[in-house]
């Protein structure tokens, strides 16, 4: 009961969080995604639930070409410091209007990877579900220290 109550209270500040927060994550850059000619690096922040764990919030940028012939997209990546129990929680932006949520399983190594189609082929006619540039914001519970892993 207590992990339902805590994972409706994850929702509940992701989605705030999502409608409050700008594109203020968009700059400094300085990492490794090209886009528009310059790059962007992950940028994370933490903010802790109580004592022990703590919602870790990403932010990464993707970008799908008006080239684009590929079909999927991915979300994926490795948490060291995972919660058992509760999923990945994944919400894409495209100029600060939400157009995609989700949610995956953390597998037992940590390891997350969320697929989604970002172009539909059907008898000839294609349709682009994404084209440009998006912000993806991933939340994960964690525990706050390394000294809480069990």
């Amino acid at each position: 009961m207590n992990k339902i109550i805590l994972f409706s209270s994850i929702l509940a500040l992701s989605i705030l969080l999502s409608l409050s927060v700008d594109s203020a994550f968009a700059h400094p850059h300085h990492g490794q995604v090209m886009i528009n000619g310059h790059t962007h690096e992950p940028r994370t922040e933490i903010i802790p639930l109580n004592a022990i764990i703590g919602l870790e919030k990403s932010t990464i940028f993707f970008h799908t070409p008006e080239t684009n012939t590929l079909p999927w997209g991915f979300v994926e990546g490795k948490i060291a410091n995972h919660v058992e129990g509760y999923p990945v929680i994944i919400q894409i932006f495209k100029d600060n209007d939400a157009v995609h949520f989700a949610q995956t399983n953390v597998e037992q190594d940590g390891t997350y990877e969320y697929k989604f189609r970002v172009l539909y082929s059907d008898n000839g006619f294609t349709t682009k579900i994404f084209e440009g540039d998006y912000s993806v914001k991933i939340f994960k519970v964690v525990y706050l220290n390394q000294d809480n892993l069990i």
